[in-house]
Parts: C-alpha cells; sequence; structure tokens
C-alpha cells in the first residue's frame, strides 16, 4: 500500500495548524518502532512521543499481567496520542509518535487529530518479532501478547495515507523509504 501523501512534509515552515504533516509509526509489539520513529524526528528535526507514554497505569498492569487491552482499554490512550497529536498542530509543529495502530478504527481516532497523519507501518515475520520482544529488558508487553497482536493487525487499506515497510531492513534503511516514499523531506 502507497499512497501519495506529497502535500506538507514536516520540518518545513507552515502557517496554519491544518497544515502540518505528522507521522505516525505503527506495528505490532517488537516491530521496532521506538527505534524508527526516534531516528525519523530526528532526521526530519521534529519532535517525538512514544505512545506508551499515554497509557494508563492499569493499561500498563494489564498488559504486564498478559492480558489484551479491549477497545475500551484503548480509547483513552489514543484519544491522548491524539490530543498531543492536536497540541504540536496548533503550536505549528509536526510530530512523530509511535502507536501500534492495530485497527483501522484506532488510526481513525488518529487521524482526526489537527493536521494532516501519515502512517509508516513497520511489518515483518512473526517469528522475528517474537525474538525481538524476547530480547528486549524492562518492557511490560510480554511476548506471549504478540499472537493477539497479530490476529487483530488490520493492514493499512489504500485510502489510508501511508506505507508499509518491512522490519528486516536496517533501521536507517527504513526511515530512508519513509522519508521518500512519504515525501517528508
Amino acid at each position: 500500500m502507497d499512497t501519495d501523501v506529497s502535500a506538507n512534509p514536516p520540518g518545513t515552515a507552515r502557517h496554519t495548524p491544518d497544515a502540518v504533516t505528522h507521522v505516525v509509526v505503527m506495528g505490532v509489539a517488537g516491530s521496532g518502532k521506538t527505534t524508527v520513529a526516534t531516528l525519523l524526528a530526528a532526521r526530519l528535526g521534529v519532535d517525538y512521543a512514544e505512545a506508551d507514554q499515554f497509557h494508563s497505569e492499569a493499561n500498563i498492569a494489564k498488559m504486564r499481567s498478559g492480558t489484551a487491552l479491549t477497545d475500551d482499554d484503548r480509547a483513552p490512550w489514543l484519544a491522548a496520542i491524539r490530543d498531543w497529536l492536536s497540541a504540536e498542530a496548533e503550536s505549528g509543529r509536526p510530530g512523530v509518535v509511535t502507536c501500534s495502530a492495530l485497527r483501522r478504527t484506532y488510526r481513525d481516532v488518529l487521524r482526526s487529530a489537527t493536521g494532516q497523519v501519515r502512517f509508516v507501518h513497520l511489518d515483518g515475520p512473526p517469528e522475528l518479532l517474537a525474538e525481538r520482544m524476547g530480547g528486549r529488558s524492562g518492557h511490560f508487553m510480554p511476548t506471549s501478547l504478540l499472537p493477539s497482536q497479530l490476529a487483530t493487525l488490520e493492514p493499512l487499506e489504500d485510502d489510508e495515507a501511508g506505507i508499509t515497510v518491512n522490519v528486516t531492513a536496517d533501521p536507517a534503511q527504513i526511515v530512508d523509504t519513509a522519508v521518500g516514499r512519504l515525501h517528508l523531506t
């Protein structure tokens, strides 16, 4: 899926909040969202937010215990991410944020932020994702929740502004691909 999204790349001067372009780096756990989003934000010279910082303590405890979140659990989290993007846009700043954004309805909430929202979906083989999850320390998301995330995932549709990139590539290459295909220079 590759949609033309050439208008108003991040990092350029803005005159109105609606002209700001945000990037949501999405995918299941272990896909490298934080790594790619950090590199992308640095490359574009824009602010970055980690979606995990928007989770309530109750959500974190639920996931830590191995229980998948429900749509009701996710609703305030998605609204908080949307509100952060809107606040950035209202200040004339684009932003890069990580968010699993597994379902289209979740992405619809994010798309309702002030400004333009583009998605970079990081996709990869389940075995690699599980290996990555097993190798990280200090994160509340257990590998046991990966199958539920993969089952919930609805890939970007043709009418959604964004791209899908395979995570087997080097993170710097993924950023290059995102910048080029989303016209973010």
